[in-house]
């Protein structure tokens, strides 16, 4: 049987200002892998996934789930679920925020805010107030809560359990284990340990390249 590949690069390549940042990447992620995207800061594993959503002009082919995300943006946003390594400075109230993002994904803004709530998140204490103004802790509860609170095939997270409590991060890494029979994941993190159980494999990138490939053998 054909297996189906949700995300595939082939000779990547991305370049600010001359400098070579993505330096001809290769990558096949098949459908239900969970892979963690590991290296030092600087190894271009940010680009990669901003490359994989589509907001920058590339060399080489990246496809999500067989689409080009900059030809077909909508279609392939609408298949990720993305959580950020810095939280973008919006203005919108929480709650605006949570029925905006729910209604993108056609989902009910209940299902955010529980999962929030497990988080240690309580939305009605803050719904009023600009995102902005919440502490860096509760900005990334609400962005992992946005995230998988999305019905999506791919999940694509840079450093999500930053600034996360110890509590915080041990229901983040349960959540996402709910999650792994039928989701795609590409997660950037420093800390291999905590993902351990539920990765499937294991990419490090150093200047640009792919330098490990391999399964995890302590993983699901």
């Amino acid at each position: 049987m054909r297996v189906r590949r949700m995300i595939f690069l082939e000779n990547l390549v991305k370049t600010f200002r001359r400098a070579r940042v993505l330096d001809g990447i290769g990558l096949s992620v098949a459908a239900g892998e969970r892979v963690a995207l590991i290296g030092s800061n600087g190894a271009g594993k940010t680009t990669l996934i901003r490359c994989l959503l589509g907001e920058y002009t590339c060399g080489g082919v990246v496809k999500v789930d067989g689409l080009n995300p900059r030809k077909h943006r909508s279609e392939v946003l609408n298949k990720i679920g993305f959580v950020p390594q810095l939280p973008p400075p919006l203005k919108m109230p929480v709650g605006q925020l949570i029925e905006f993002s729910a209604s993108l994904c056609n989902v009910a803004p209940a299902r955010m805010i529980g999962i929030a709530g497990e988080l240690g998140l309580d939305v009605s204490a803050v719904r009023s107030r600009q995102f902005l103004r919440l502490s860096g802790g509760m900005k990334q509860k609400l962005l992992i809560a946005i995230a998988l609170g999305r019905d999506t095939r791919v999940l694509l997270m840079d450093e999500p359990a930053a600034n996360l409590d110890p509590e915080a991060r041990k229901i983040f890494f349960d959540l996402l284990a709910q999650r792994q029979e039928n989701t795609t994941m590409l997660i950037s993190c420093h800390r291999l340990s905590e993902m351990s159980a539920i990765i499937t494999r294991v990419v490090e990138m150093d200047m640009g390249r792919v330098t490990v490939d391999r399964p995890n053998s302590e993983g699901a």
